[in-house]
């Protein structure tokens, strides 16, 4: 979708269809966690060993960017995505997780970022920012909005055919090919086809191993008191998480809710995707005993909403950006739940690589990147299974002594690259 916006932006004159199996915004873009971060998937290392140090570096400021850009575009074309540059927050909660952020934001400053991009804070300035429990202090940076996503996918899909481009809802596609792609109700051909289908990739011919779906799942809480609010502060909606292995997140919302989500569920054998894997009862569970943990006070609080749904997952965990000029195919994924800003700046860089337009955008690390596929089953059931479990012992250990667990997170940090 962003592609097709700065597509009309650039020549208004081009004739741009999206096809939808479902609705613009059924996947990750209309019901994730709200989280328009500066964050990516692959670490500093992984961008520098194919683009240097500079390109890691112009990478990063690239997405630090597009979190303003974001915002920029939605509040230029009227789109009320109740977009709030707050910053996020990641706690230390036990004395393992003050070394891992200092040695986060260690590589922030090798990198050339200041405290204007990344900083850590003492656990009083922590208590003013979110005074969640067993606070020991945290890891801050101001690149990250807190958005409400149905509005954004929504508002810039009205945006999009109103600028004449045509959206054709419950049209599943079923085969990619050069220049053409075929759906349940017919084909088209096309100059340039643009693959952006992330976590539903492996339904499509020859896609199986390219990226695997990972549920995330999430809650909601009531609108919560004003009482609640004046104790933990979170005045300015950062986005929050701790450091903990197992990946969390939350969001206060416009309407005084806590949006919180976790991963844990399943992988799914043969990368299967279905409508009742985005609700699973214990792993909803365990997301709402996190969030009583980190803030007793809601323990009594209402749950009004649980939902979840596939992330895409790339074998080396580094999403991607690319056009093949043979065959007109472009893609743009591999996000492994950090899309909300990057499929802007995929957008921008398609809407480039489209025009045949070089820019610093064409150069960045991810362009044209291809990851290696995933293996083949049961092997791959089997391995991200275990790997989906790794987090839970490494963050029990860590929890109960204090200090970081290792052979679990040389594991894990083995597989994700950093």
């Amino acid at each position: 979708m962003w592609t097709a916006y700065y597509l009309k932006r650039r020549d208004p004159g081009l004739r741009i269809a999206m096809v939808e199996a479902e609705f613009a915004g059924f996947g990750a873009s209309g019901r994730n966690g709200g989280w328009c971060s500066a964050l990516l998937p692959m670490g500093f290392a992984a961008m520098a060993a194919t683009h240097g140090r500079d390109g890691a570096i112009r990478m990063q400021q690239a997405m630090n960017a597009t979190v303003d850009e974001v915002g920029a575009a939605a509040a230029r074309e009227g789109i009320d995505c109740h977009f709030a540059k707050g910053g996020t927050f990641r706690a230390a909660r036990n004395p393992a997780h003050i070394g891992r952020l200092q040695a986060e934001v260690a590589e922030y400053r090798a990198h050339g970022f200041g405290e204007d991009d990344v900083r850590w804070v003492d656990r009083d300035e922590a208590r003013q920012i979110i005074a969640a429990t067993h606070l020991e202090g945290g890891m801050f940076t101001p690149h990250c909005a807190a958005i409400h996503p149905g509005r954004l996918v929504r508002g810039l899909a009205d945006v999009v055919e109103a600028s004449g481009v045509q959206i054709f809802e419950r049209s599943r596609v079923t085969a990619i090919e050069p220049n053409r792609i075929t759906t349940e109700h017919g084909s088209a051909r096309a100059a340039h086809v643009v693959r952006a289908t992330e976590g539903f990739t492996p339904t499509l011919p020859g896609l199986r191993r390219q990226i695997v779906p990972i549920y995330s799942l999430m809650i909601a809480t009531e609108p919560l008191p004003a009482a609640f609010w004046e104790e933990v502060g979170w005045t300015h909606r950062q986005t929050f998480s701790d450091a903990r292995r197992l990946v969390i997140y939350g969001q206060r919302t416009a309407d005084d809710r806590i949006a919180f989500g976790g991963r844990g569920a399943p992988y799914h054998f043969r990368s299967a995707v279905k409508p009742e894997y985005d609700r699973n009862p214990r792993v909803h569970s365990d997301i709402r005993a996190t969030l009583v943990e980190i803030f007793p006070q809601l323990a009594d609080a209402a749950i009004t909403h649980e939902w979840g749904g596939p992330v895409g997952v790339p074998r080396d965990w580094y999403c991607s950006v690319g056009l093949d000029p043979a065959t007109g195919i472009g893609w743009a994924g591999g996000y492994v739940g950090d899309g909300v800003a990057t499929t802007n700046l995929a957008g921008r860089t398609l809407c480039d690589l489209i025009t045949g337009t070089a820019s610093e955008l064409t150069d960045l690390p991810w362009v044209g990147h291809r990851s290696r596929r995933w293996e083949p089953e049961p092997l791959r059931w089997l391995g991200i299974n275990a790997m989906v479990r790794l987090p839970v012992g490494a963050d029990a250990y860590e929890n109960r002594h204090g200090r970081p667990e290792r052979w679990r997170s040389k594991i894990l940090s083995s597989i994700l690259g950093h």
